[in-house]
């Protein structure tokens, strides 16, 4: 596809701080309580949809080229939200820890609301900062991931998923045929387990042990503690238990589009544990306007990983010869994702029209589908 100028004045960008709108969404709905605790989750998840059925498609390919100095108003968003967050979720951590106009079942309804937006929003916003070169950006990034204590996701994110996925290395891709509620067990042991040895490698080959000070493990740490004695000043052990109940709101939601992102589709083995090279066909991407506004571009995922520090704004998108195409977008693809038997049921057959398509001469996919390959080096 032909790529465009882009137009990098604020009111061009605008349309990408749509993000904040969760802000007074939830404070309405905090302060209402009852049924009105339910507004975030219709808003993130259905309505955002129904907005992307209305608004449809969006494929121009802005210009690559352009150099990061004239993105400063599309990129500002990234470098405000984190405070945006932090303010949020601890004011509403107070809040429904102290406020006498909740019940306690609504105190963790509301505070799980909160984790949509750390979760949709924060993390979302993470990963796109911890790609930069930027110092400061990295730092944000690993803000924002400790706030939902998930500080170990940079390093898995960079170290592991983005050299190993689509191969059996990777915890992170979705295996052929594997209920979300499997995957997230297993993922969240996986995760940790590769972030940690993946740093430990890094220190090793500076003939350093993985428990030298220099293993982020330790600023991840330190951040999350630091987080979880503020909630105990915030709101005591109630405010510490809705700290978490934020943050595991938030890693379902991570964890939910990474299931969807790259399910199914693995790289092809070459023999003695080599692959073939990432390539768009490994992800499944969306080009639904209002979604894409909403996650920064996430869903032209294919280019992501074809070049990960590329800027959001000019992220490329594929036409479906060169990229697996979602029907519909991550927020309605995701709720499916927990309906296991309904997704199988939507999933398996585009799986299976994608192996035809790319790899019509593999004749055994057991090996695929059960990560039976032998794992690359």
């Amino acid at each position: 596809m032909s790529q465009q100028a882009i137009r990098t004045d604020f009111i061009a960008a605008l349309p990408f701080w749509i993000s904040l709108v969760y802000v007074p969404i939830l404070a309405f709905a905090g302060w209402q309580g009852g049924v009105w605790l339910w507004l975030t989750p219709i808003y993130g998840w259905w309505a955002t949809s129904l907005i992307d059925f209305v608004a449809g498609l969006h494929t121009d390919n802005p210009d690559t080229e352009t150099p990061d100095e004239d993105l400063k108003w599309y990129t500002a968003i990234t470098l405000v939200w984190p405070f945006v967050q932090f303010l949020l979720v601890f004011g509403a951590l107070y809040y429904a820890a102290n406020t006498d106009r909740l019940t306690t079942a609504q105190a963790w309804l509301f505070i799980g609301t909160v984790g949509i937006a750390s979760g949709a929003i924060g993390i979302n916003y993470a990963h796109e900062l911890i790609h930069q070169r930027s110092k400061f950006e990295r730092f944000l990034g690993d803000f924002l991931m400790t706030m939902v204590l998930y500080g170990h996701f940079r390093s898995e994110h960079l170290l592991v998923h983005h050299r190993y996925v689509g191969t059996p290395r990777d915890p992170v891709t979705a295996l052929y045929n594997e209920g979300f509620y499997l995957f997230f067990p297993r993922v969240l042991r996986g995760c940790f387990k590769s972030a940690l040895g993946a740093e430990a490698a890094m220190l090793a080959r500076k003939n350093l042990p993985a428990t030298d000070f220099s293993n982020p493990f330790w600023k991840y740490a330190a951040w999350q503690l630091g987080f979880l004695i503020l909630a105990f000043v915030l709101g005591g052990w109630f405010g510490i238990g809705l700290f978490c109940m934020q943050a595991f709101v938030a890693i379902f939601q991570l964890e939910l589009v990474n299931y969807i992102e790259h399910y199914g589709l693995t790289r092809r083995h070459l023999g003695e544990g080599k692959y073939e090279h990432v390539l768009p066909r490994h992800s499944w991407n969306a080009a639904h306007r209002y979604s894409n506004l909403m996650l920064i571009n996430l869903q032209r995922h294919s280019d992501h990983h074809y070049k990960p520090n590329r800027r959001f704004p000019l992220l490329q998108t594929y036409d479906a010869d060169a990229a697996p195409q979602l029907p519909y977008s991550y927020p309605i693809m995701t709720i499916m994702a927990t309906f296991p038997p309904l997704w199988k049921r939507f999933m398996n057959p585009k799986v299976r029209a994608w192996r035809r398509k790319y790899y019509a001469d593999v004749e055994d996919w057991n090996p695929y589908n059960k990560a039976l390959n032998p794992q690359p080096p």
